[in-house]
């Protein structure tokens, strides 16, 4: 910068005095005058290149702080960028979580509603059994009053547990007689098979000793009459 500046004002200096010079001297002036003119000139380029000077510092200041504010800018320009490329990433980031969010909603979703199904099914069936276990409480409701009945009129009972016990208590033992009963019945249609067996071979014995007691009367028969 500084080997332009200086070019500057070589520049406009030389245009300086070459504009300012005459192209040749005039016979009747001194060399005093031309002196005093010569000085003139400088004073006039001194002051010229001074404002020049002037005018071109301030101009490079204004271009320094004019390159300040575009680095600020290119700085604050970098800023944003990175600012933006972020929040495209977060908000890409926020995107995949949200569909990610809203899959698994919808899965959960279906997974429920799934449910939802299969407990109203099972609600269902709970009801008919409720249903069922109502009518078959309202039928035996009757033998609940009936029990109550028989132990408020019974001095052995002082609860229906006891009640239903001993029914029990006599079912086993009705049970057991009923068993004992059919083998005895068993053994006594046994017998009664045997006896009737044994009837009938009887029957048939005799029988054979009725047709050989029959042939010996014949034959009694035919000799008293060979006697006669």
């Amino acid at each position: 910068m500084d080997v332009s500046v200086e070019e500057y004002f070589r520049t406009t200096f030389e245009d300086k005095l070459l504009v300012k010079m005459p192209e040749r001297e005039d016979d009747h002036l001194t060399s005093a005058t031309r002196l005093l003119e010569k000085k003139r000139e400088m004073m006039e380029v001194e002051t010229a290149l001074s404002a020049q000077k002037e005018e071109f510092q301030m101009k490079m200041e204004s271009l320094q702080q004019r390159r300040e504010e575009l680095e600020k800018k290119e700085h604050q320009l970098k800023e944003s960028l990175l600012k933006f490329d972020r929040f495209l990433k977060e908000t890409d980031a926020k995107r995949v979580r949200a569909v990610k969010k809203a899959g698994d909603e919808r899965a959960y979703r279906r997974q429920k509603e799934q449910e939802i199904v299969e407990i109203q099914g099972e609600m269902r069936v709970y009801s008919q059994l409720r249903e069922r276990l109502k009518a078959l409480s309202d039928r035996y409701e009757r033998y609940q009053k009936f029990l109550e009945k028989v132990i408020e009129e019974s001095n052995e009972f002082t609860e229906v547990r006891e009640v239903m016990d001993r029914y029990e208590t006599l079912s086993s033992t009705k049970k057991d007689l009923k068993r004992r009963e059919d083998r005895n019945q068993e053994t006594v249609e046994g017998h009664k098979s045997e006896q009737s067996r044994y009837k009938e071979s009887k029957a048939n014995e005799v029988l054979s000793q009725n047709n050989v007691l029959s042939g010996l009367r014949e034959r009694l028969d035919e000799s008293a009459s060979r006697a006669l």
